[in-house]
């Protein structure tokens, strides 16, 4: 248990400490007029308080993946404890907050018009494709998710339940951002953080035993945790899906300073949640082969609803339902929100009237329904790689930012080094990928990871240089 003490504290003082690091070497001017104040429309430029932003762009991250991905984490065991810490701290929050705070520095931009900036109109016009693709199967299979278990709750067809949601998602992505997220989000939000609370007060005051800190692999099915772990994990440790909302609230913030407690801040709360998630996930159970069994008959969920309702009684079987039905549903309406005004941000169509917002949200939900109706079972395995290689992205564009204005690049270079490697080394050697031998794919992950750094500095110095000439002439 000291070890789990050890981790929410570790959190919290890196909030503290290299949270205040992070906004120093960014460089934050709260005497520039965000986007909120100087671009508001009354749709999604929209000035709002900060702690009712840091608890819609906490559930906007959160969803599900925080806990289903740490449970799933928790197979390996303890180590998984340094990954969310670690990876949250020095990874996760540093790439939330600069995709907040270069959206607020770029005009409320979508992530794939940021990246481009920084990275070339090439690799913008791949993100543009990659982003929208990527928000479009969160929000369809976070349509298909709940709509099953909702079906088994009440009866009711499950074809009734998608058609439900996807009206209700319809109106979320089209409404003016303070009429209906801004309104639910909030009370969701704090469910789920009470959620979360009342399960880690409960594992701890009921005697369970969560272990303490090994390095040792004890997944019982011995999968590696190099590269596997850092894959099963995102959200909760780094997560490239995030990139895609802070967009969305970088558009109310009102002032730059209030961004390291909104991006930074609702990282730090998720590692928290993941963290109480993989603790009861791995002493609730009395280890991780009884772990494993609980996963194969039924999955994550199952698994949460068993821990919340034994350990909260009926009020933890209200949570639980709460969790696994809400959250998803509240993670893909904003996933079409921000497919929405990625698509309007590329082609340059202003979102303040009614019948533009129309215009490019109802071909895609067209597509989104179209797609309720394959199988996902295969094109989701490919969702974590995709989304952990968003991530990966991102934090080479913030390296570049930080690059140019001759600032501590290393900050963002080192953590986009460690996932350039990692996803590579997992989509070479996973079933789903290439199926490679592990040494093979994890020594390639690493050389693909060192060739990237090879050209990010090669381009910084090309760019001291031309700096270096234009100052001489």
């Amino acid at each position: 248990m000291v070890t789990f003490f050890a981790s929410i504290a570790l959190l919290i003082i890196g909030y503290l400490v290299y949270g205040k690091v992070v906004e120093n070497v960014f460089g934050i001017e709260d005497s520039k007029p965000t986007p909120a104040i100087e671009m508001e429309d009354g749709v999604d430029y929209i000035p709002m308080s900060w702690p009712r932003i840091f608890l819609i762009q906490f559930l906007n991250i959160a969803g599900l993946g925080p806990i289903f991905g740490a449970i799933a984490g928790a197979l390996w065991g303890p180590v998984a404890f340094l990954w969310i810490v670690f990876g949250c701290i020095f990874a996760g929050a540093v790439h939330d907050y600069f995709s907040g705070m270069l959206s607020i520095r770029h005009g409320g931009s979508s992530i794939p018009e940021i990246v481009g900036f920084y990275l070339g109109d090439n690799v913008k016009q791949i993100m543009r494709v990659f982003t929208v693709v990527l928000l479009l199967l969160v929000g369809v299979v976070f349509v298909m998710g709940p709509a099953g278990l909702l079906s088994n709750i009440t009866g009711m067809k499950s074809t009734i339940w998608v058609g439900i949601i996807i009206v209700y998602y319809l109106l979320a992505t089209v409404l003016p951002v303070d009429k209906l997220i801004g309104k639910i989000y909030p009370l969701f939000g704090a469910s789920l953080l009470i959620m979360a609370f009342g399960i880690g007060g409960g594992i701890v005051l009921k005697g369970y035993s969560i272990p303490e800190l090994t390095l040792a692999n004890l997944h019982p099915k011995s999968v590696s945790i190099f590269p596997f772990l850092f894959i099963t994990i995102a959200c909760g440790a780094i997560s490239g899906f995030h990139a895609t909302q802070s967009p969305l609230m970088a558009r109310c913030t009102q002032r730059e300073s209030e961004a390291r407690r909104i991006f930074y801040g609702s990282m730090i709360a998720e590692g928290i949640i993941a963290l109480i998630w993989a603790a009861a996930a791995m002493s609730f159970f009395g280890g991780t082969e009884g772990l494993a069994g609980a996963l194969a008959n039924g999955g994550p969920a199952v698994v949460v609803n068993q821990i919340s309702s034994t350990i909260l009684g009926k009020v933890g079987g209200v949570l639980a339902l709460l969790g696994v039905v809400a959250c998803p549903i509240t993670s893909g309406d904003t996933a079409f929100r921000s497919a929405r005004l990625a698509i309007s941000d590329s082609i340059g169509l202003k979102q303040d009237k009614p019948k533009n917002r129309y215009m490019v949200a109802v071909p895609l939900f067209a597509v989104g329904i179209a797609l309720t109706m394959m199988d996902f079972s295969i094109i989701w395995r490919y969702f974590s790689w995709a989304n952990q290689t968003l991530a990966m992205i991102v934090l080479w564009a913030s390296a570049a930012y930080l690059a140019q204005k001759g600032a501590f690049h290393w900050m963002c270079s080192i953590p986009a080094v460690f996932m350039s490697a990692v996803t590579t080394a997992y989509i070479l050697q996973a079933p789903e990928g290439f199926s490679l031998p592990a040494q093979m794919s994890n020594v390639t992950g690493i050389a693909v990871s060192v060739v990237f750094l090879g050209l990010f500095m090669r381009n910084i110095g090309k760019q001291k240089k031309e700096v270096k000439e234009s100052t001489v002439a």
